[in-house]
């Protein structure tokens, strides 16, 4: 069994110390993305043309893709596809992905490790639950951006309206003053749909927070085909 799949595995009975990961190679490093989207908008369809051999998915809430394919669950260090909303796993399969061949890993629903976990410390009196459920959110985010230097994470994502700018949905309040979302990602992507078709939109509207490095896209709006944005951003960093 590969080492992700043995720490995968055990980290649902324990949570044992997790080895170092080999030194990323001297490049820029690991590249994460941001998807921002409405439910039903084309974020977790974008996956539909990525190779399930070579992408990992992690789902916080278990669901059935939106299109035909074969992505097996992962057991023993083989498969495509996580469900776990625990931000120590999800950390340690983020850090391990390339171990087992993967290049992509995508992060579905982003706000429901964050949410589930709330739900769950409704209970709770105080606000320190605040802080730790935002420390895992961090802890994601940070992840994206220390994989290897081989692997691109695209994490996906729900909108909320605050201030008249549209932006990734945590838990409220007291998170967006701890975490900003979109300050920890270069690459920020909001899915569009117009008369029946899906797109990505690549330039900030004045009232979002979309943004791309400059000249790494060359219209506006795009296919909401994520396949297609990973090979652009292989091509812009020469990965």
């Amino acid at each position: 069994m590969s080492e992700i799949g043995t720490i995968i595995d055990s980290l649902d009975e324990a949570t044992p110390a997790i080895p170092d990961s080999p030194t990323p190679a001297p490049n820029i490093g690991s590249i994460a993305t941001l998807i921002l989207g409405e439910s039903g908008s084309g974020k977790t369809t974008s996956l539909k043309n990525l190779d399930p051999r070579t992408t990992l998915l992690i789902q916080p809430i278990r669901k059935p893709l939106p299109f035909i394919g074969t992505w097996p669950p992962i057991k023993h260090g083989a498969g495509s596809v996580l469900v776990t909303d625990d931000a120590i796993r999800i950390e340690a399969a983020i850090e391990h992905a390339h171990e087992i061949g993967k290049t992509i890993v995508v992060v579905d629903d982003f706000q429901y490790i964050m949410a589930n976990e709330f739900m769950r410390r409704a209970r709770e009196k105080g606000f320190d639950k605040f802080s730790e459920i935002g420390q895992n959110g961090w802890t994601v985010m940070k992840a994206a951006s220390n994989a290897a230097s081989s692997v691109r994470v695209y994490v996906m994502a729900h909108v909320v309206m605050i201030d008249g700018v549209l932006k990734a949905k945590t838990v409220g309040k007291m998170i967006d003053e701890k975490v900003v979302v979109e300050g920890m990602f270069t690459i920020v992507l909001r899915t569009l749909c117009s008369e029946g078709n899906h797109y990505f939109a690549t330039r900030n509207s004045g009232a979002d927070t979309v943004k791309a490095p400059i000249g790494m896209f060359s219209n506006d709006l795009i296919d909401n085909d994520l396949a297609a944005v990973d090979k652009t951003i292989c091509e812009y960093y020469r990965v």
